[in-house]
């Protein structure tokens, strides 16, 4: 074959001009379209519609300034659910912190079988949290739940007021089906953190006598500060939002015991009210900016 029939098939299969381009905006094109439609446009047209306020008889957007602002921020019930929301993230992020550093140094080791129950860790987290949701408001259950015949037969809570019905029980049963999916969320993150410690200073604090508790306080723990601080700032965005749990296991109750901000939002939304939802989505989205940017301010993180 020739130099020449070579080259022209060659250019019949070539690929496209702009795919071999070192421009590159073909390449960010896609994801550029996708941010705006699905990132951009959503959020502008919240705040949008936060400075509107729907006409009940014309069913239109009529345009009312700040009215939606002023009506949150004078929502005393717009504040219990701030309240409990910030409850709910900082338990639960305490839970989840305090159970991923110990499940993590236990499984931070090359003994035979603990590949398989770090493999085993993740199984919590392909449950949908719908599932979750369902499978804990089964156990709670006042009459047939499990959870509940156990914590009746221990005496720590009495029949007469089943975990569901108590404003500060209501709550914890949603942190339980919270702390059960997540924690290993928790434990894969610090277990990697911990695989990736250098071993020369443990040599070292071993050799001068250092005992365990000695070595995680002074060694372990400032080495993992970064990591832990990434972990505990994706779960503590993720917590703030909860609304799948809140919505399945007690739809916020007793009455509003358990109503988190995000539940209140699409309470409100399902209502009709849509400007108003739009403002309390807008409140979660200032706080969670704001308080996740002097953590990572604080804690010094990078991406």
């Amino acid at each position: 074959m020739s130099t020449a029939t070579f080259t022209q098939e060659r250019s019949s299969w070539a690929l496209p001009r702009f795919m071999t381009a070192e421009h590159p905006f073909p390449w960010l094109a896609p994801i550029t379209v996708m941010l705006l439609v699905f990132g951009i446009y959503p959020l502008a047209y919240s705040v949008w519609l936060s400075f509107h306020k729907r006409n009940v008889v014309s069913r239109q957007l009529d345009f009312a300034g700040v009215h939606q602002w002023a009506r949150a921020f004078s929502d005393t019930r717009m504040w219990h659910s701030l309240e409990t929301t910030l409850i709910y993230t900082f338990v639960a992020l305490a839970v989840q912190l305090a159970l991923g550093i110990l499940i993590a140094l236990l499984l931070d080791t090359d003994r035979k079988g603990y590949g398989i129950l770090r493999a085993l860790m993740t199984l919590p987290l392909v449950v949908p949290p719908a599932v979750t949701g369902m499978m804990f408001l089964l156990m709670q259950d006042g009459s047939f739940g499990v959870l509940s015949f156990y914590l009746y037969a221990l005496d720590l809570i009495s029949p007469a007021q089943p975990i569901l019905t108590q404003p500060v029980t209501a709550l914890l049963a949603i942190l339980l089906a919270d702390i059960w999916q997540w924690t290993p969320f928790m434990v894969l993150i610090i277990l990697a953190g911990l695989r990736a410690l250098p071993k020369e200073p443990f040599e070292a604090a071993a050799i001068d006598g250092a005992n365990g508790i000695q070595t995680f306080l002074r060694l372990t723990l400032p080495m993992l500060r970064k990591v832990i601080a990434v972990a505990v700032l994706i779960r503590g965005v993720d917590l703030f939002r909860i609304y799948d749990y809140v919505y399945i296991i007690t739809a916020g109750g007793p009455g509003t015991a358990s109503e988190t901000l995000s539940f209140y939002a699409g309470r409100i939304y399902f209502t009709g009210d849509f400007p108003y939802a739009a403002t309390l989505s807008l409140i979660v989205l200032v706080v969670l900016i704001a308080v996740s940017n002097v953590f990572v301010r604080l804690f010094k993180v990078r991406f």
